[in-house]
């Protein structure tokens, strides 16, 4: 009986150092790998900071011209505010307050947005710079920064509607349809300014009107399966839908697979601040349909549907002619980060572990440049808009952006 005993205590304690011994040596290879992804992409955005020079107001980093060469655009278009948040996730990831003087340096230069009223893009433009400014390094300037952006973002909602307007004007690729109010599905990122503001100001109509735009995104944004409508058109008297479809997408009846990523974040997020769970089952669903229709490297396609019989691109679409099946690093950057949070919110490890498959898909040399290379972006293989000709097999300033966010909540991750 006493040998007995002391052989189940053997192997308790034979089984107990053997659990110890693998975590810590699972915990050692994610600091490795978190380590060595923050050292180079910290060596090559020093790489770009040198490139670029100091911020003019017209020099912000998006993408890379076809002879690699950097291809930057002014502060009016909706991707100024992602190097400076990229910025100041290599300051949150190292400490060094070398990123935090750059990060504070760029997102100041977007300061005169604050009251632009031209489009929907501002929670991209001002929280991914300001919002993340104000986290790592609070001024009481930042505060009021934010606040006005939130005013200047309220502008573009209609009660009729119960949504923010995306675009001023537009039509659809077949050139039967002009819209007079599209909603578009990226537009549920910007929400997050509004529910900073709210708690900010204290001013309750922020976060409401985030909220009745949450709710008519899914009243009218996806289909039984939790596919994602990129553009949804309103009348403006009635409120009634006119129009759903794309812009960026393979078709009208397709699934843009950033679409999908923007909605999976987007309400994630509505989630966190409303502890709603309706969001959160939304959010579910929708990562289910992304998760279900990916390849064995966890990228998508650009388009869920691209070449499928079924879905036709339409009139000046150059998706009508380009049917490659390329692959979108920036939808699986966006969707990699926002599941690492899913997986805490449901206490689903499933999610969480295909946030890590994905993190090491996009930090493999297929995704993830060299030194040096990639006009200094550190995500390769991405796509901006088939249908527009534009963006096509390139790095993109966004999927650094939310590459880098991954790793802080990998590293955050208990």
């Amino acid at each position: 009986m006493k040998t007995s005993k002391i052989t189940v205590l053997t192997f308790l304690l034979m089984g107990t150092f053997f659990i110890t011994s693998c975590t810590k040596e699972k915990k050692k290879e994610k600091e490795n790998f978190i380590n060595e992804n923050v050292e180079f992409a910290s060596a090559q955005t020093k790489l770009m900071l040198a490139n670029v020079g100091e911020p003019t107001g017209k020099n912000y980093p998006r993408t890379a011209n076809e002879n690699g060469t950097l291809r930057v655009t002014d502060m009016y278009d909706w991707t100024p505010g992602f190097f400076p948040g990229s910025l100041w996730y290599l300051y949150e990831l190292t400490g060094d307050t070398t990123w935090r003087y750059n990060a504070e340096k760029w997102t100041h230069s977007l300061e005169p947005l604050k009251t632009y009223t031209g489009n929907h893009d501002l929670g991209f433009m001002m929280y991914c710079s300001y919002g993340n400014a104000e986290r790592l390094a609070s001024k009481p300037e930042y505060k009021d920064i934010l606040i006005e952006s939130a005013r200047s973002l309220s502008t573009r909602y209609d009660d009729k509607v119960q949504s923010i307007k995306s675009w001023n004007g537009g039509k659809a690729w077949g050139d039967t349809t002009k819209w007079t109010f599209p909603v578009i599905i990226d537009n549920m990122m910007n929400l997050e300014l509004l529910f900073n503001a709210s708690k900010i100001s204290g001013d309750k109509q922020f976060y409401d009107i985030a909220v009745k735009h949450a709710n008519t995104t899914i009243k009218n944004h996806f289909r039984e399966d939790f596919s994602s409508y990129h553009v949804v058109d309103y009348d403006t008297i009635t409120g009634d839908v006119r129009f759903k479809g794309t812009a960026q997408g393979f078709s009208d009846n397709s699934t843009w697979a950033r679409g999908q990523a923007w909605a999976i974040y987007g309400f994630t997020m509505v989630y966190r601040e409303t502890k709603d769970s309706t969001y959160l089952n939304t959010a579910k669903q929708l990562a289910d349909y992304f998760i279900k229709n990916l390849p064995a490297d966890f990228i998508p396609l650009w388009d869920f549907n691209v070449a499928q019989t079924g879905y036709t691109p339409q009139g000046k679409s150059y998706a009508v002619e380009f049917q490659e099946k390329l692959k979108d690093a920036s939808a699986a950057a966006i969707v990699c980060s926002a599941l690492f949070e899913l997986g805490e919110f449901t206490q689903n490890k499933s999610y969480t572990e295909m946030a890590i498959k994905m993190l090491h898909s996009l930090a493999s040399p297929n995704y993830r440049a060299t030194l040096g290379t990639n006009a200094n972006f550190i995500i390769m293989h991405c796509v901006g808009s088939i249908p527009h000709k534009s963006e096509i097999n390139v790095p993109l300033c966004y999927a650094d952006y939310y590459f880098l966010e991954a790793l802080v909540r990998y590293k955050n991750l208990k």
